[in-house]
């Protein structure tokens, strides 16, 4: 793991696919406790957005290696007066060893790793959320025992966290398809990197069709449809996304032996209902554990601890 030292992960396409694995086969046995990890660091949260899995699981994760987390509120500190990305970011160089930032623009993402010499994190932007499908493969693991020859459906907005899904199961070997309405579909860069990734080796498939997608599915994935910094929009999208709600009908199509994910926080009765959360087949409270784990194990390699 040591060519991830010192490294930013802006992007799940930062990694290689063997790289992707070894961070997830770390995160299994961090998890396990067949390994015992110390690092002795100091961890930087600078969130511009709302958190409770993200914040939480990344200070966990440092505490239980042995560092310390500084969550630098932006509302308390001089990026709120307008302090520019670069001096912010050569400053907190200085003094940390390790940023992860929850933001809106992802170039203002790089502007940190440009100008910072740790590693700089992408804890969620708009673009991607790397982090929590690091913890969704490692739940998907856990639950088939492989990653190789799985399907996954995202059903909904085609948004960050579709993104990620997409570059992700492309790297890990899992087959991925995203069905969302028109005008809300992922960009297609995006669609067109993890098909680049996939190289053939598995399917890339995007669709208007929620039924199609989830026919077969090993696993069956939503989030909320309607993002932070989108809320005012969140009624209007609802009668456009109802067709694509995650509910008991849907599931019947997938596999018998799917589960069901959700990033959390869920609106439920809107994007998923309170039966499928909450039924047998569901494995959110796993995934969300896991984002612990995952984190731990990116943190343990990028700051190279032993």
């Amino acid at each position: 793991m040591g060519a991830l030292k010192g490294r930013d992960l802006l992007s799940l396409a930062d990694l290689t696919s063997d790289e992707l694995q070894e961070v997830l086969h770390l995160a299994a046995q961090l998890k396990a406790g067949t390994v015992n990890l110390k690092c002795q660091k100091i961890l930087g949260l600078l969130f511009y957005k709302a958190s409770t899995r993200t914040r939480v699981s990344f200070s966990a994760a440092m505490y239980q290696l042995g560092g310390q987390v500084l969550d630098l509120n932006p509302s308390v500190t001089q990026v709120s007066r307008g302090e520019p990305i670069a001096d912010t970011a050569r400053v907190l160089d200085r003094y940390l060893d390790i940023l992860a930032i929850r933001t809106f623009a992802q170039r203002d993402l790089e502007t940190f790793a440009n100008y910072a010499k740790i590693p700089i994190i992408n804890a969620l932007s708009d673009l991607e959320h790397p982090c929590q499908v690091l913890a969704d493969l490692q739940t998907m693991q856990e639950s088939f025992g492989s990653l190789n020859g799985l399907t996954l459906t995202y059903v909904g907005d085609g948004n960050n966290v579709a993104h990620s899904l997409m570059l992700g199961c492309a790297m890990a070997g899992v087959n991925v398809r995203v069905a969302s309405p028109p005008n809300y579909q992922p960009l297609e860069t995006i669609v067109e990197r993890a098909t680049a990734i996939a190289d053939g080796r598995t399917e890339v498939i995007v669709t208007i069709d929620p039924v199609a997608a989830a026919k077969g599915a090993h696993v069956l994935y939503t989030d909320v449809w309607a993002s932070m910094g989108q809320e005012d929009l969140a009624e209007s999208r609802i009668p456009i996304f109802q067709p694509y709600q995650v509910n008991e009908a849907l599931l019947e199509h997938a596999d018998k032996e799917a589960i069901v994910l959700h990033c959390l926080p869920a609106h439920r009765e809107e994007e998923i209902t309170n039966a499928v959360i909450e039924g047998p087949q569901s494995r959110v409270w796993d995934q969300a554990e896991n984002r612990m784990h995952a984190q731990k194990a990116l943190l343990a390699t990028l700051l190279g601890a032993e």
